[in-house]
């Protein structure tokens, strides 16, 4: 499976890490950590090191209950950061927005892969990717960051985010957005309680079958902590145990903070995952 992004091809026929580089003060799980532009960069290399092959900037808090911030202070944020990367950084660069202000001059800056929790439904998003060559992942999500997670409610979760997807999907196709340009999100933990999640981690594989990359993003997450009682610090193990069983069911992107054990953990799933393949094809030979 390949992802055009920009002027380059990402091979996702081996699933890959998507590291995640929040350069906000208030993010859930390292909100200030890399909010100085150095450091930032710092740290995108030193996840490229450990194996990351997609570098996720976000200049912008999209936890339960965040407050939204300008386009000019998200700007001012995510801009330096994707600047210096795009000159320094042998993988794609990702944003991490909805505002297509913010898209438009992040892929001035060297961006190829814009990464919208809104699936481009702000106004003139949509737009903003049509004109560009960049990939872009379509995000599921139910309400808005502030309010997402008071009372969540689906006649069936999988089928109404998948039905959702498809939607987005129709609309960027409309726009004349390759498909070969498109990953998909269900989004974990956006408008969903715990028992949403664990039915959308239970159904990457019907994600998978519509023939895009799936991207699964759990790292650190409030349903790892519900599930065993961890701080935020402490979800590693419950996250790479989610990361492995999605990759299992199909995913091609895992993204994470902690990137060096998430690309063991993807390899040796994706191992499994071309064993399992393997062995099923000899016995379909064999009927």
């Amino acid at each position: 499976m390949l992802l055009r992004c920009g002027t380059r091809t990402l091979d996702l026929s081996t699933p890959i890490v998507m590291g995640v580089l929040n350069v906000t003060p208030d993010s859930f799980s390292d909100g200030g950590q890399w909010f100085e532009p150095a450091r930032a960069v710092d740290h995108a290399q030193a996840m490229i090191a450990a194996g990351a092959g997609i570098v996720d900037v976000g200049g912008e808090s999209t936890r339960p209950g965040a407050v939204p911030v300008s386009i000019d202070e998200e700007m001012r944020r995510v801009l330096p950061v994707v600047r210096a990367l795009a000159k320094s950084c042998r993988v794609p660069i990702s944003v991490d927005t909805s505002q297509p202000e913010v898209m438009r001059a992040a892929l001035d800056a060297g961006a190829t892969i814009i990464n919208d929790i809104r699936s481009l439904q702000v106004s003139g998003a949509l737009k903003t990717l049509a004109e560009s060559d960049a990939a872009v992942c379509l995000m599921h999500m139910q309400g808005e960051p502030r309010t997402m997670q008071v009372l969540p409610s689906y006649e069936d979760v999988v089928s109404d985010t998948r039905q959702f997807l498809l939607e987005r999907l129709a609309a960027c196709e409309t726009a004349q957005i390759a498909r070969n340009r498109i990953v998909i999100d269900p989004g974990i933990g956006f408008g969903k309680t715990l028992e949403h999640n664990l039915a959308l981690l239970s159904n990457v594989d019907s994600l998978a079958q519509l023939g895009l990359p799936v991207l699964i993003g759990v790292s650190r997450k409030s349903l790892i902590g519900t599930l065993t009682g961890r701080p935020v610090e402490q979800r590693l193990a419950g996250g790479l145990a989610f990361a492995t069983t999605a990759v299992l069911a199909g995913a091609s992107i895992i993204r994470a903070h902690d990137v060096g054990p998430t690309v063991d953990a993807v390899k040796v799933a994706a191992a499994l995952r071309r064993t399992g393949l393997r062995t099923m094809n000899m016995s379909e030979e064999q009927r």
